[in-house]
């Protein structure tokens, strides 16, 4: 949902990214009968239409229909049942947990930017280099730029996960989490939380 501060009783602030979790509806168990390995799928962000074969799927797990459908691994499936929902409240103040997202995208960006090179000298006759990558050869041997090598391109829109980050307030009335610091992605984009093992 974005940044803010949470301030404590002691007076103390902490910058810290809020965060809407859930509720998360249980729309599929998966198992090794029907379809060669277990698994749950949860639903999340209801919206009020959907084409007919996401009709006849959700329609199992009562009468929401979602935007978003992912599938996690359990250890235990015994508890769980379809249409069961998991909140914010699965989470406890103080613990740590990790933020997968996709990271923002910025495009097709330099070297000095993309992977903080310092770039050329500015004076002694250059001209126009100061953002230069510089030499990305080695040589008649091997006569060939190197896989790997880093150099100018597209620069964001991947896949990154935030370690250990601590929860700060766990908002169960509005479902939303309050953790310590920053987060994958923009302003309401899908992301995923995991308890620190």
């Amino acid at each position: 949902m974005g940044g803010t501060q949470y301030f404590y009783e002691d007076g103390t602030a902490e910058a810290v990214t809020v965060i809407q979790v859930g509720p998360c509806v249980v729309t599929q168990i998966k198992n090794d009968e029907t379809d060669g390995y277990q698994s749950v799928q949860l639903g999340y962000e209801t919206i009020k239409k959907v084409n007919k074969p996401s009709l006849g799927h959700l329609s199992k797990s009562g009468d929401l229909f979602f935007r978003y459908l992912r599938e996690f691994k359990a250890d235990d499936y015994s508890d769980i049942s379809l249409g069961d929902q998991f909140d914010v409240s699965i989470f406890e103040e103080g613990e740590k947990v990790h933020v997968t997202g996709t990271s923002k995208g910025k495009g097709f960006q330099g070297g000095v930017k993309r992977y903080n090179f310092r770039g050329g000298p500015k004076t002694h006759g250059q001209s126009d280099r100061h953002r230069a990558p510089g030499s990305i050869g080695a040589g008649s041997t091997p006569g060939r730029v190197i896989k790997g090598m880093r150099m100018a391109g597209r620069m964001g829109g991947d896949k990154v996960t935030v370690k250990n980050l601590k929860v700060v307030n766990v908002d169960v009335e509005n479902n939303r989490l309050l953790v310590k610091g920053s987060v994958p992605g923009r302003y309401e984009s899908l992301i995923l939380i995991k308890k620190s093992s």
